[in-house]
């Protein structure tokens, strides 16, 4: 008799493994401290119909993995860890033929001391970087990211000439606060078979990348946050060739001036202005920049929990 009921798309592994990796060059240390969540997928119809577990790696053994690879093979950035990760599991398993790495780093300063001793951090602020990779047994898709980049411009933004109808009621302005948690990911034309030539300076791209998405935000003269996200997003592609495709998740943090007058104040002069920060509900303004001829391939949800997700 036929089945009523077929197995769709499914994967399963550990999710969240804290590890921490220290590095020592003599009195000098260094810190990779990531989050790790493997998702694998393969020939796992057994398990599923009848409970039987021979195809099944267990979601421990993945995290001992995480574990025995950092030490083995050290952390040299997110990007390179997890493909080692993928690799690792899709050729050690006959039953595994896809697997998914998404990585958060948390980064940590250097807190200057006195002597040779370079061993204390602060935990640094500036968002998460993020990265994701899967891998099939021939190709490996990498996408790099941050998120919650918090930035902020207190002039040259405006909002006006937009569609009004009875409900509407913000007014239109030629100067506001412009202020934005930035959560990108973006697709790199490496694919781990060397056809796009080399792998890049996975640290040194993440460090440029970043460093072009603030520049634009803070260059460019805004009337929408879209035009400001796809500045963002342009100037990536454009400064870096490896680079396929971008998206980009804004959330407008919109600051209102406060009404004064009741206490007899102008609220907004030449010396300046008193606003409410309102953390919700806001606007949220996503869009994917591509470079022509690009296929679009990064997810559309990137506030969706990271872990979580198709394999």
């Amino acid at each position: 008799m036929t089945p009523a009921t077929r197995l769709g798309q499914n994967q399963y592994g550990k999710a969240e493994t804290r590890v921490v990796r220290v590095t020592r060059d003599g009195t000098t240390h260094h810190v990779r401290d990531l989050n790790v969540s493997v998702a694998l997928s393969g020939d796992m119809e057994a398990v599923h119909r009848s409970g039987d577990n021979a195809a099944v790696l267990t979601t421990d053994t993945t995290k001992n993995t995480v574990f025995a690879l950092a030490r083995e093979h050290g952390i040299a950035s997110p990007e390179d860890f997890g493909l080692l990760l993928a690799r690792h599991f899709v050729a050690g398993q006959p039953t595994i033929h896809r697997a998914r790495i998404r990585i958060e780093e948390y980064a940590w300063e250097r807190i200057p001391t006195p002597g040779e001793a370079a061993h204390s951090f602060v935990r640094a602020g500036g968002g998460t970087r993020t990265a994701q990779i899967t891998f099939d047994g021939r190709r490996a898709e990498i996408l790099s990211g941050l998120t919650g980049v918090t930035v902020l411009n207190t002039t040259d933004s405006e909002f006006h000439g937009y569609l009004k109808d009875r409900y509407t009621t913000l007014p239109e302005t030629t100067d506001r606060v412009l202020a934005t948690d930035v959560t990108a990911v973006w697709r790199h034309a490496h694919d781990g078979t060397g056809a796009a030539g080399a792998a890049p300076d996975w640290d040194a791209a993440h460090a440029a990348a970043r460093a072009y998405l603030l520049d634009a935000f803070a260059t460019t003269y805004s009337y929408s946050l879209q035009q400001t996200l796809f500045a963002m997003g342009s100037r990536v592609i454009e400064e870096l060739p490896g680079v396929e495709e971008i998206r980009l998740s804004l959330p407008n943090k919109h600051h209102f001036l406060v009404d004064l007058e009741p206490f007899g104040l102008a609220n907004e002069g030449p010396d300046g202005a008193v606003y409410f920060a309102a953390d919700r509900p806001y606007g949220l303004i996503e869009a994917t920049v591509l470079r022509d001829g690009a296929e679009q391939r990064v997810p559309v949800d990137l506030t969706a929990p990271w872990p979580g997700g198709p394999a």
